[in-house]
């Protein structure tokens, strides 16, 4: 009675030996490394920030980088409401580029 449920069970043979390697493989290649490429540009664009430039922050506030502190990671931002001090990690995305070209089409 053991003996056929273990034969059973253990059907499978090297097709299962297959399957977790390509899962593995599947994972890697769909979720891993477009996550580890997305950090690649993000740390590229954060550390290619520039003073003059107008840039959104990851809470959603719009303003224009007026310093840079490179010791200790910082940069401030000028806005509506006055002047105010952000890691560079919280920039989410730069508007210069996008009113550059607006501005050029007018």
């Amino acid at each position: 009675m053991l003996q056929t449920i273990f034969l059973q069970t253990s059907g499978g043979g090297l097709g299962n030996y297959i399957m977790i390697p390509m899962m593995i493989l599947i994972v890697y290649l769909f979720m891993i490394r477009p996550q580890m490429k997305r950090q690649k540009n993000e740390r590229n664009f954060q550390s290619s920030i520039r003073k003059g430039a107008r840039v959104v922050t990851t809470s959603g506030i719009h303003g224009k980088i007026i310093d840079m502190n490179d010791t200790d990671n910082t940069c401030v931002i000028e806005t509506g409401a006055g002047k105010i001090k952000f890691e560079r990690s919280a920039i989410s995305m730069e508007l210069s580029k996008k009113y550059n070209k607006e501005v050029v089409k007018k």
